[in-house]
């Protein structure tokens, strides 16, 4: 059997070092440094020879330099004859663009999955792509990991038996009634239009949430602007308690001032697929950390075994 050796990039190096620890190995140096005239220079600082190299980069900002980094870190692991390239990004900033919806755009998140392939990758892990087709974009076998058994898991501590799963909008529906019957709960939807990028409306909710505990659930949390809207709306039927629920805890812009001043939530629960340094870390805000799964899907993947059936069929 071939060796696992694991590099990471500069976008999440904790994470990376969590998922080695998890497989009891060490991450592997990588040296990354800027050229005078702004060149990237990338090194990979250990031999990966006929090895099962595993590359750890989410696109988190700055997304350019982060995407460059992993194209050149794929380029230079292929060059150094590793045996196979996999790809692990916990977070694929382009899946937002996934379609043509206006004049002479490009659909980016395709665009960028043919880069990786390109630079050499062979195989992709990611989680909670933006939309389930982003995942057809990928001409490489790819493992679409979700947080949701990650997240239900967490929520079981509590005594949820008057709750109620509550999903932004359709678009995320089906993963939140995935969720709900994790948690054997009811699930509720609301209705919601795009603006712009930081101003989304809820025109209503589809389904009974009065005097309910409810846990709003999405992908990604960016601005925070859909969450400030949808708990409007649930305030106006007298819930019990709020619970904020995600995947990606991005908390760009206004985020972290906008949830700070919602002294309702009683708990903000994400992932570590980004890093959330510690002035975006809020007194009722819990990361749990997905190093465990996706260092289990590195783990059957190098074994040959199902990675499918890491996930709970409801």
């Amino acid at each position: 059997m071939r060796d696992i050796t694991i590099f990471s990039g500069n976008a999440h190096p904790d994470l990376a070092r969590e998922i080695s620890a998890y497989l009891n190995l060490q991450l592997s140096p990588t040296h990354i440094q800027h050229f005078s005239n702004d060149c990237l220079y990338v090194q990979m600082n250990e031999n990966c020879r006929e090895s099962d190299v595993y590359l750890v980069q989410p696109l988190v900002t700055p997304v350019q330099e982060n995407l460059m980094e992993l194209l050149f870190m794929l380029d230079a692991a292929r060059g150094a004859s590793a045996a196979r390239l996999t790809a692990v990004i916990p977070y694929y900033a382009y899946a937002r663009s996934d379609k043509k919806d206006a004049p002479r755009i490009s659909i980016a998140g395709r665009l960028v999955a043919d880069l990786l392939q390109t630079a050499g990758a062979n195989r992709v892990i990611t989680v909670a792509l933006h939309a389930p087709q982003v995942h057809g974009f990928f001409s490489v076998p790819t493992d679409h990991l979700n947080a949701l058994n990650v997240l239900a898991q967490h929520f079981r501590q509590y005594n949820l038996t008057n709750g109620i799963v509550v999903s932004p909008d359709l678009g995320n529906a089906k993963s939140a009634t995935y969720f709900s019957r994790l948690l054997n709960l009811p699930v509720a939807a609301g209705s919601k239009k795009r603006v712009s990028d930081d101003k989304v409306i809820i025109d209503s909710i589809v389904g009974d949430v009065s005097n309910k505990d409810v846990i709003i659930i999405d992908d990604e949390i960016a601005n925070g602007g859909t969450i400030v809207e949808i708990l409007q709306h649930v305030r106006q039927r007298n819930v019990g308690r709020i619970f904020i629920a995600c995947t990606h805890g991005l908390f760009t812009g206004k985020a972290i001032d906008r949830l700070k001043s919602q002294p309702d939530i009683e708990e903000i629960v994400t992932t570590n697929t980004v890093p959330i340094p510690a002035e975006k870390r809020l007194p009722n805000m819990k990361v749990l950390s997905m190093a465990p799964l996706i260092a289990e899907t590195i783990r059957r993947n190098h074994n040959g075994e199902s990675v499918s059936s890491l996930f709970d069929t409801v």
